[in-house]
């Protein structure tokens, strides 16, 4: 597992898309407390669904929730955002060790039932596939499926 932090800067978007093929998940985070960093989230989901992996699971976070008095972006609204995106959502506080690790969990609980869905479709097609094979031959050649 690797771990990538722009901390949304220009200056990695370059670099970054070289890390999106192979990731299958991303925390994509805000700061409660700017509205720039809010405003570039759809911009970030654009990159992350354009150069990621189709199946690649995305989490948005809000940030800094222990700063309330500074909020600027109200919960309502990230929720209304990653709802549009498709993406699950939990505010934190890195400061605070506010749902650090049940985003952690999460993440990783997406990603293996992607993962487990994907194994499944995958066994389920290939194994209707020669089944079908099999009922073909055998049709097409009386009871023999040779």
């Amino acid at each position: 597992m690797s771990l990538q932090d722009t901390a949304g800067q220009e200056r990695y978007r370059t670099i970054t898309t070289a890390y999106y093929r192979g990731a299958m998940g991303f925390l994509l985070m805000y700061d409660i407390t700017n509205q720039d960093s809010f405003g570039a989230v759809q911009d970030w989901a654009t990159q992350i669904k354009t150069y990621s992996w189709d199946n690649a699971q995305v989490i948005l976070i809000g940030n800094k929730c222990d700063l309330e008095d500074d909020r600027l972006i109200a919960t309502e609204d990230g929720q209304r955002l990653s709802e549009e995106l498709g993406f699950q959502f939990f505010e934190a506080s890195a400061k605070d060790n506010i749902n650090v690790k049940q985003v952690f969990e999460r993440l990783v609980d997406v990603i293996c039932d992607k993962m487990n869905e994907t194994m499944e479709t995958d066994t389920s097609l290939t194994t209707n596939h020669r089944n079908q094979s099999l009922k073909d031959s055998s049709e097409s050649h009386g009871a023999c499926s040779c």
